[in-house]
């Protein structure tokens, strides 16, 4: 390696009660990339925050270019040419593009009142966003933005800083795999500018393809580095979790029974020109794959009642069923798993137990009041069913980890004896670990006789989770793939229109 212009050492941070650091040290060359791995609550957020400034040590060193501080604050990190690409958005809805990625930092023309010049900010944003590939300019609101588009304006924004280091915390969890290949190409970039980046993923595959060296912590301490050879997706989960991990997947139980949603000629207002057909089978997991804005999503709303359909027939059971309302989705045992839970499936402010009770309170009440006993033995019988993580049902949903909000959310469903649940991007910022128990969980509804509608742009996890797979390219089914017919080819010729 080469010489370092950062060093962390022997960093440790203690909570009360809590010891979320414990003497890691970290080194970062010039141009290089690092993997930084782990499961959730391993310690990554926390060294991280300290390395920006947000959070002070309770021990340890920081050295850059030579020079010792025992504590970094936000802007001498920002100073320091250290930047952050956040896996929560830090975006401003009602601005442009160009105004999110130089916030703070806008050019001002000439007059007494100094206002933003609009062109000029659009001109150094637009190469940034070039150099991203992004499908978008800088003058577009990011109201209109999907997920995946906002992920790249805030890489956008951390490459404006002209940065030494690039944190990117979970960058990839909400674009396709092409998008993913561009942003991984970004890296290679940066790192051939003399740029570092410290990459922070779940995918450990992506962590395999773009990592010159990996560092894996577990409760707090650094419990390996790897390089070269060593850098695999099996060695990685070992020291992640502790032991081996055989495998994520389990096939089912059973072939799949008759139909218990079918979706014919169904016409959406995301393309009402296309029709829909497909249907979604009992004990089956049927993968929904495609790239962002083929329309899976737009489909999982519509079949939820969340968005009207301009045409088409949905049957339950062989009998149609009219889904105008997420109630009477509900009410005829359809569910959705959203694809932001934090802003569509949670209360964050709410306690666990309103959020597993939200959906389902006439069961809690006695004459039209909740019962906060029963409530309280709903949420604590699904706290346990699903090992939920956290001290009691009466913890704030925000405070949780990502695969236990995902498990809150599942919680809410699984309490009412789902028929048909449909899981939008299940897994997007879950580490490993937690991966593995929402599949498994997903399983064992399909063994007792559910139907799972998964959509994913985790190409290994649709490939590794699915019975069978629909593609979707430009709000159509380009094509339906087998079981025996799954591979990352056939997948991505459907979802570009390739028919054949």
């Amino acid at each position: 390696m080469a010489v370092p212009f950062l060093t962390m050492t022997g960093i440790s941070k203690q909570y009360p009660g809590v010891r979320a650091l414990d003497g890691v040290s970290l080194a970062v060359a010039p141009g290089e990339v690092i993997g930084l791995v782990g499961e959730n609550g391993a310690g990554k957020s926390t060294l991280m925050k300290i390395l920006g400034g947000v959070v002070e040590p309770s021990g340890g060193a920081i050295d850059i270019d030579g020079e010792r501080a025992d504590r970094l604050s936000v802007n001498r990190s920002m100073r320091a040419g250290i930047a952050f690409v956040h896996q929560e958005l830090n975006l401003f809805d009602n601005l442009s593009v160009a105004a999110n990625i130089f916030i703070g930092r806008e050019p001002l023309r000439g007059g007494p009142l100094r206002l933003i010049d609009q062109a000029a900010l659009n001109r150094q944003a637009a190469p940034l966003l070039k150099q991203l590939g992004a499908d978008f300019g800088p003058e577009a609101s990011v109201a209109s933005l999907s997920l995946a588009q906002m992920q790249l304006v805030e890489i956008a924004k951390a490459l404006s800083l002209q940065a030494r280091l690039v944190i990117m915390d979970e960058p990839t969890s909400s674009l396709t795999a092409s998008e993913t290949e561009r942003l991984l190409s970004v890296v290679r970039r940066l790192k051939a500018d003399g740029v570092s980046t410290i990459f922070i993923s779940h995918r450990l595959a992506e962590v395999e393809h773009i990592a010159d060296r990996v560092v894996v912590l577990r409760d707090g301490r650094t419990v390996a580095e790897l390089e070269g050879a060593a850098i695999t997706p099996a060695t990685m989960i070992r020291h992640m979790i502790g032991r081996e991990l055989k495998t994520l997947y389990r096939p089912p139980a059973a072939p799949p029974g008759e139909p218990i949603v079918e979706l014919r000629d169904v016409r959406t207002s995301h393309r009402p020109e296309q029709t829909i057909t497909l249907s979604i089978r009992r004990g089956e997991i049927l993968g929904l794959a495609g790239l962002v804005g083929s329309g899976r999503t737009e489909l999982a709303r519509a079949v939820f009642g969340l968005d009207a359909l301009v045409g088409g027939e949905i049957r339950i059971g062989g009998v149609p069923a009219a889904l105008a309302s997420p109630r009477q989705a509900i009410d005829s045992g359809v569910y959705l798993v959203p694809e932001d839970r934090k802003r569509s499936g949670l209360i964050l402010d709410f306690p666990v137990r309103d959020n597993v009770t939200l959906a389902n309170l006439a069961a809690c009440a006695r004459l039209g009041m909740i019962d906060a006993a029963a409530e309280e033995a709903a949420a604590t019988d699904q706290r346990g069913k699903l090992d939920i993580r956290c001290a009691s049902t009466a913890v704030k949903a925000g405070s949780l980890s990502g695969g236990n909000q995902q498990k809150v959310v599942l919680a809410k469903w699984l309490s009412m004896a789902p028929r048909v649940l449909i899981f939008d991007e299940p897994t997007r910022g879950i580490d490993v670990g937690a991966k593995g128990e929402i599949y498994r969980l997903m399983r064992d509804l399909s063994d007792n006789g559910a139907g799972i509608l998964m959509i994913s742009s985790d190409m290994e996890e649709v490939i590794g989770v699915s019975d069978r797979v629909a593609v979707m390219h430009e709000g159509r089914i380009s094509g339906f793939l087998e079981r025996s017919q799954l591979s990352e080819q056939n997948i991505l010729s459907l979802a570009v229109g390739r028919t054949n």
